[in-house]
């Protein structure tokens, strides 16, 4: 995935969950954020930020911030695609080259089934599946986790997967880690417990639970390798 023309920045301060201040070539701008998650780890004042160019001249906020350099201290900041889209993108392109199907399975995107929305639904030849994709950005020395804040709309796509799973679909939850060096992926069980509770669940329903990271440029986020899962 790549985007178009890219500036860097310099994070400021956000007012509220969809925009933000930055400072761009010695002034102040107001941007979209294209995430409105918690994101507190990785907007801290003075980080460097990475913003795309809108493609809508007459919008309020010209740019998108996609891309931060996550600050560490006692270490080189960790850089983070935290555009909340991009996931899904990246697993589009990912997905048959994975190796998990054939080549001539077709992938179907934005796919309802009962009360759910899933984000693909893979048919090839007998085989049946839905795969869920979920962004991950939160991550502490090494170790990323999901999600950074409660979310009853991924425990409901937990119980559904269970659900398709037993009626003779395969169930997948791809979680696409947007960063490198990381050691692991787990549930955050202190921001969501219950999310924790749901993902073991749906692991010991045979719902199979990937974590993949990414290869990340200021202008480029690519599916990358395996990140162990831990439970």
């Amino acid at each position: 995935m790549k985007y178009g023309k890219i500036v860097q920045a310099r994070f400021l301060r956000r007012p509220n969950r969809f925009v933000a201040y930055v400072e761009l070539e010695g002034k102040e701008l107001l941007v979209h954020v294209k995430n409105t998650g918690r994101c507190r780890e990785l907007l801290q004042p003075g980080a460097n930020v990475y913003l795309a160019a809108s493609e809508n001249p007459t919008r309020k906020t010209p740019y998108d911030l996609v891309t931060v350099e996550k600050i560490r201290p006692g270490k080189t900041p960790l850089l983070v695609n935290m555009d909340a889209q991009a996931p899904n993108e990246v697993a589009a392109e990912w997905l048959p080259k994975s190796g998990l199907f054939s080549p001539n399975a077709i992938f179907r995107r934005e796919t309802s089934w009962r009360n759910s929305r899933f984000d693909f639904f893979i048919q090839d030849g007998d085989r049946k599946a839905f795969l869920e994709v979920k962004g991950v950005t939160l991550e502490y020395d090494g170790h990323s986790s999901f999600p950074d804040a409660p979310t009853e709309r991924g425990i409901k796509h937990l119980h559904e997967l269970i659900d398709c799973q037993s009626e003779g679909y395969e169930a997948y939850v791809l979680f696409v880690v947007q960063m490198k060096e990381m050691l692991d992926f787990g549930p955050s069980v202190e921001n969501h417990p219950d999310f924790a509770e749901a993902l073991r669940k749906a692991a010991a329903a045979n719902v199979r639970i990937l974590a993949m990271d990414c290869i990340v440029t200021p202008d480029t986020v690519t599916i990358d390798a395996p990140v162990p899962v831990v439970l």
